[in-house]
């Protein structure tokens, strides 16, 4: 079984920074994409940026340019950080991270974190 522990959420004035982190933990035998999913009230979760195994990222348009997706594969972490932030980004962000498990079955999973809250307002 696999677990996911974020952090880093909180209340920033518009313009300023945070930076997230999700740890994946438990039985694990290689993680492949990770990703950073948010959804604010009224709204359909949506993809904000993700990783590959080997490194490469996509970002949703509306983030490129002030977030940045990264990983240490030796943590089994991943991180956003997150700049010049705008009230619109107001949500509950979520991880994702899709690999496979360890022995003895090593089977494929899928799982979400907590979801942390990243509220942008003065």
């Amino acid at each position: 079984q696999v677990q996911l522990v974020e952090s880093g959420g909180g209340l920033v004035q518009p313009g300023g920074s945070l930076r997230l982190s999700c740890a994946a933990s438990g039985s694990i035998f290689r993680i492949n994409t990770m990703g950073w999913y948010r959804q604010a009230p009224g709204k359909q979760r949506e993809l904000v940026a993700a990783i590959t195994s080997g490194g490469s990222t996509n970002y949703a348009d509306s983030v490129k340019g002030r977030f940045t997706i990264s990983r240490d594969n030796a943590k089994n972490t991943m991180y956003l950080q997150m700049n010049s932030l705008k009230p619109e980004d107001t949500a509950v962000y979520y991880c994702n991270v899709a690999g496979v498990g360890g022995a003895p079955f090593f089977r494929n999973f899928e799982v979400w974190g907590q979801g942390t809250l990243v509220t942008v307002s003065s």
